[in-house]
């Protein structure tokens, strides 16, 4: 029905439990998800991912028959600083998401570009190295995994939240195999251009989300925002992009009733431009 490469963030559907919001997925036809596993914005997985809840959730997407390309987690502010039982713990709780990641299918778990907020906790320079070591360790262990790494950024309310911080990280992970997730809306959100995005970013993008937004509003319908997604998507193709595409509908301009009709709507535009 919709392209294969465009698959849908069960995030779209968050005001929904995980095996309600897959059969609406699944529903609308899409064979093809991102899992969101971020707490306080998507609660499909449970933030205190012990081996029971793994297992839990493995089960419901594997029922759903749907695949996973990404799961969509968070281990905490990735520019804090950190002592040794902090890191410890750091650590199991991605080693728990990679488990997921693993054992769902999926080819990367997605982590953030740092903390929630503008402001650096020690120096931009310093934390972008930290931002950067904490993503290079956590590449190395899903490795282990045999999984892949990959960081959303820019990311609006995110440290990495423009393009000029966003840049700096990419040059930081050159290298490290962790891969760029682009998100349309935050682009826009923070005034950038998707075009300028791309161009610095050529080779390094692993993943595109797509949600439509204006600057300082990330939240919006595919068409309801200044995103030109016709341009962007000509341009991934144009510097070779092979990659898949997912709509995060985390937005707020129509009704929970509406979602399903509106991600569908979104899918088939998506669709014709793929």
């Amino acid at each position: 029905m919709f392209n294969s490469r465009l698959g849908c963030s069960s995030i779209s559907f968050r005001h929904q439990d995980l095996s309600t919001a897959l059969r609406t997925i699944s529903g609308l036809g899409f064979e093809e998800i991102d899992l969101g596993a971020l707490p306080g914005v998507c609660d499909h997985v449970p933030y205190e991912l012990d081996a029971d809840a793994v297992a839990a959730v493995t089960a419901e997407v594997a029922a759903s028959g749907l695949r996973v390309r990404s799961v969509n987690g968070d281990i905490g502010d990735l520019n804090a600083v950190l002592d040794a039982g902090q890191q410890t713990a750091r650590d199991a709780h991605l080693d728990a998401l990679l488990t997921l990641t693993a054992n769902t299918g999926a080819k990367a778990l997605v982590l953030p570009c740092g903390a929630l907020g503008h402001e650096p906790v020690r120096s931009v320079d310093e934390d972008l190295d930290e931002v950067a070591a904490q993503l290079t360790r956590a590449g190395q262990r899903a490795a282990e995994f045999g999984v892949e790494l990959w960081t959303e950024s820019l990311h609006f309310l995110r440290f990495c939240w423009n393009l000029e911080r966003a840049e700096l990280l990419a040059g930081r992970l050159v290298g490290s195999g962790v891969g760029i997730v682009m998100d349309f809306s935050h682009i826009v959100a923070a005034g950038e251009d998707p075009l300028e995005y791309i161009e610095r970013h050529q080779g390094l993008i692993a993943h595109v989300h797509l949600r439509d937004a204006v600057p300082g509003n990330i939240n919006l319908s595919i068409g309801n925002g200044h995103a030109d997604f016709a341009a962007g998507l000509r341009s991934l193709a144009g510097r070779g992009y092979t990659g898949h595409f997912s709509l995060e509908l985390e937005t707020r301009d129509v009704t929970h009733d509406d979602r399903p009709a509106a991600a569908a709507k979104a899918a088939s535009f998506i669709t014709d431009l793929i």
